[in-house]
């Protein structure tokens, strides 16, 4: 049996699911993951159990790489692999800690080796583009205030959209957030951006309400909170309306912020807090992404490099 997470196909438990579903309370209350960090958990582990068809205690390492196998057959890439096993993985291990198990199957597998590629970035053009989409009404606003904030903040789209009223500070210009363990972080915003979220919350909101009551900063078709799959569609309409050809996604919002204020001299540590980032390695990406553009710089520049 299989489904399809991604559009909410119903999941039906194998041999262990009871286990499964001990395991995923523990890492959504006791680790205080994000619900999308808990779903994805849940959606590895489910799909692991339909394909074994066997009770814990009899699953073998030669189990775990007839499941790889099946996968690579089925072509997920190497990346989608390595994360399905890291679940896997710390399941058994969770297991193990609670006397289940005796030993963790997943211990001498190893994860496929994953090519590390630098996030995708837009230009300023491309961005520019998008922060000057037109508004003429309560939808089209939403969209330019939701692009705005993205970029203005490198928010997560998670937290874009969990996003109250009452997050956004109108008066002293900050957005409060809450990321990955729930933890908060206050974000300030450029003065062109309260304008535009003042315009949106005090003069379009109400209109996309229809009669509900809802805490949330951006509101659907349907008159509640936007979803992420939402944004997406909306960030990929917009994109098309600008004419940017590039394929990117809520993140390269992210991803661009990030980029953009390094390259125009900001602290690496400074951006890495902005992005909620627990350690300063995880920023180190975007100094390859600014490191490319200055050799790009030096070998159309330079003085030297010219052909005779």
């Amino acid at each position: 049996m299989t489904f399809n997470y991604k559009f909410g196909t119903i999941i039906i438990g194998g041999a262990m699911k009871d286990k499964i579903d001990e395991y995923i309370n523990y890492v959504y209350i006791e680790k205080k993951l994000s619900s999308n960090t808990k779903d994805a958990y849940l959606n590895d582990l489910t799909c692991f159990d339909i394909h074994t068809k066997k009770d814990i205690k009899n699953i073998k390492d030669s189990d775990i790489r007839k499941y790889i196998n099946y996968l690579s057959d089925n072509n997920e890439t190497d990346k989608t692999i390595a994360r399905k096993l890291v679940s896997i993985r710390t399941f058994f291990n969770y297991m193990m800690r609670c006397n289940v198990i005796d030993e963790n199957p997943c211990e001498k597998i190893e994860s496929p080796k994953i090519k590390k590629s630098l996030p995708n970035v837009l230009s300023y053009d491309e961005i520019n583009k998008l922060l000057n989409i037109k508004a003429n009404n309560a939808k089209e606003y939403r969209n330019k205030a939701m692009i705005e904030l993205m970029y203005a903040s490198g928010l997560r789209v998670s937290e874009l959209v969990n996003l109250n009223v009452n997050d956004i500070d109108l008066k002293e210009c900050y957005v409060r957030c809450y990321g990955k363990g729930k933890k908060e972080r206050i974000i300030p915003l450029l003065d062109v951006t309260i304008d535009i979220l003042d315009t949106y919350i005090n003069q379009y909101r109400n209109s996309l309400l229809k009669g509900y009551l809802t805490d949330k900063l951006f509101i659907s078709s349907y008159g509640k909170g936007i979803t992420r799959q939402g944004f997406f569609k909306i960030l990929k309409n917009c994109a098309k309306d600008c004419d940017i050809k590039k394929d990117f996604s809520p993140h390269t919002l992210r991803h661009s912020f990030a980029t953009h204020l390094l390259e125009n001299g900001a602290d690496l540590r400074s951006i890495g807090e902005l992005l909620g980032h627990e350690n300063i390695k995880t920023t180190q990406i975007y100094t390859h992404i600014t490191n490319q553009k200055i050799r790009k710089d030096y070998d159309e520049y330079h003085p030297r490099n010219k052909k005779v």
